[in-house]
């Protein structure tokens, strides 16, 4: 199946003050190199590197902000440059470097840190609840339900940051990955079959891997050589599936339908995520069957 690709799981929300300078807030090691500039307002403060994400903060005109690290993002057109960088600000929040008056260096902000949490997975129908621990992320061998519990709190964590709700996550995690036994996956930790479209595969993605697949042409099915992205971990693999459906315009129409799980994975497959006909009702189908849309965020 033909899919295009988007995701970026960031760092928690923290609160931002709507004030002038913009200061406080913890900064790991990792973020020390800081750079204080102004900015080419007045600018938001954005909760993740979208437009589409919440607001929680705003910088007026030549404001100073502390910035620690940068991500890649949605592309903006600001009032300084066009870019796709997004500079996280000292408290938290994320800014277009297009309004952003400086061309210091910032350094790569550091992926975010899954906690290991010990979750209840529900059966696959109507079963015991089973224990599983939530370190990495789901994976091949574990059975159906731990497969489910294990892919919430990366889904979830999606949801927060993209508004991609976690049962379609969850839902095409468990269809494109064959409940993580598919060859991508296991070689790769490939779980949404993300192509690489450019030699350069986004930047969280490590690389690109050539597999035989089929594409859905013209009312039948054609085997066809495709690259696909690959991926140092299955919680990578999550985070690229959210920031891929937020930085491609395509699906842009999806996200007013964040609080519809069923309207909002229609919308993707209409803007091109798969070519499959039956790929929609595939989808509901274990979305229903396993109840996914309880871990839906409210």
């Amino acid at each position: 199946m033909s899919r295009t690709t988007r995701r970026w799981m960031l760092g928690p929300l923290l609160a931002l003050s709507a004030t002038a300078a913009i200061v406080g807030g913890s900064v790991t090691a990792a973020e020390a190199a800081t750079v204080t500039t102004t900015v080419a307002g007045p600018l938001n403060v954005r909760a993740a590197a979208t437009t589409r994400s919440a607001t929680v903060g705003r910088l007026a005109n030549r404001a100073r902000v502390t910035l620690v690290c940068k991500v890649a993002g949605e592309k903006v057109k600001g009032k300084v440059r066009t870019s796709n960088q997004w500079d996280r600000t000292a408290s938290g929040g994320y800014v277009s470097h297009a309004y952003v008056r400086s061309n210091s260096s910032l350094p790569t902000c550091p992926a975010p840190v899954v906690p290991q949490l010990t979750v209840a997975s529900v059966g696959p129908y109507t079963g015991p609840v089973v224990l599983g621990t939530v370190a990495g992320g789901p994976n091949g061998t574990m059975t159906n339900a731990d497969f489910i519990a294990a892919s919430v709190i990366p889904a979830q964590q999606s949801q927060r940051e993209f508004r991609v709700p976690a049962s379609v996550t969850i839902a095409q995690a468990i269809l494109e990955s064959g409940w993580g036994r598919s060859g991508l996956t296991v070689n790769d930790k490939n779980f949404f079959g993300i192509k690489c479209f450019t030699p350069v595969p986004g930047p969280i993605s490590i690389g690109c891997h050539s597999y035989s697949t089929y594409e859905f042409v013209s009312g039948h099915y054609v085997a066809t050589t495709a690259a696909f992205r690959t991926y140092a971990s299955a919680l990578d693999s999550f985070r690229d599936h959210g920031r891929f459906l937020v930085v491609n315009d395509r699906y842009a129409p999806a996200f007013a339908y964040t609080g519809n799980a069923d309207q909002f994975l229609y919308q993707i497959w209409k803007a091109g995520y798969a070519t499959s006909p039956t790929y929609v009702a595939n989808v509901q189908a274990l979305m229903h069957q396993f109840n996914l849309y309880q871990y839906d965020l409210r």
